[in-house]
């Protein structure tokens, strides 16, 4: 399975994160913060953002500890937990803004530096409150300025182009709560697919087929007639891949 360079950066970032330049940050806040008191490593913190529902009281009292410790000192370590921690809210932002860029991967580093210029601007003097939805929400609506300029410095740009990719943007920068944990939901259920995917108990079309049917919920057969498979053969394939995963799991 082919990796892209968005997941080996992930994958690079989260081998970062475990080291020992890291345990010292943890140590830190440790003191400084009793909500991390129960987090024994980053990667333990990450999965517990990410899980759940983004109104978790004590989600947002962890972000507050690491936006103000960043806040203080500008450790360049901090930026890369927080983007840990967003990457799912990011790659939604990606998947729902394809249209303004034709070269995917700009248009993912555009969104990773938006993001960490809202970062190094959060005054927790001011806001403490629903962190996740002001954090993702306002890396959606800067992006939007970002590739407005873009749009209206292009040659031969008609007024009639800019205002119908507008319109793409109003209608959805904003997440609400309930939109914010459905995403992370998906991410979730993404990730946990893709575990038994590496790990040999389900294969690539497997992984495609639940994340198609569970994940984005579209019915089998609608998901076979898609993808020129046979109906019955994709429903027993699921079947199949489910059992394997659930085995798996009841003897962990």
């Amino acid at each position: 399975m082919a990796v892209t360079l968005r997941e080996q950066d992930r994958r690079l970032i989260e081998r970062e994160v475990e080291g020992s330049a890291f345990s010292d940050l943890l140590g830190v806040i440790h003191k400084r913060a009793p909500a991390f008191k129960s987090f024994r490593t980053w990667a333990d913190v990450v999965a517990f953002m990410r899980r759940g529902t983004s109104h978790d009281a004590r989600k947002n009292d962890l972000l507050e500890a690491i936006l103000t410790e960043y806040g203080a000192d500008r450790d360049p370590r901090w930026s890369s937990i927080l983007l840990l921690i967003f990457w799912p809210g990011l790659e939604s932002i990606h998947a729902r803004k394809r249209a303004w860029d034709a070269d995917g991967e700009e248009l993912w580093q555009n969104i990773v530096w938006t993001f960490l210029k809202i970062l190094c601007r959060m005054d927790m003097e001011k806001r403490r409150h629903r962190l996740v939805q002001k954090i993702i929400n306002d890396t959606a609506h800067h992006l939007h300025d970002e590739y407005r300029r873009r749009w209206r410095g292009s040659q031969g740009e008609t007024l009639a182009d800019l205002e119908s990719l507008d319109g793409i943007a109003v209608e959805d920068d904003g997440l609400d709560d309930d939109r914010l944990d459905d995403l992370l939901q998906q991410d979730t259920e993404v990730r946990r697919f893709r575990w038994h995917l590496e790990g040999g108990r389900i294969s690539d079309s497997d992984f495609h087929l639940l994340v198609g049917t569970r994940v984005y919920g579209k019915r089998v057969a609608q998901y076979a007639r898609e993808h020129g498979l046979n109906y019955q053969a994709a429903k027993k394939r699921r079947q199949r891949a489910e059992a394997s995963i659930r085995r798996y799991e009841e003897a962990k």
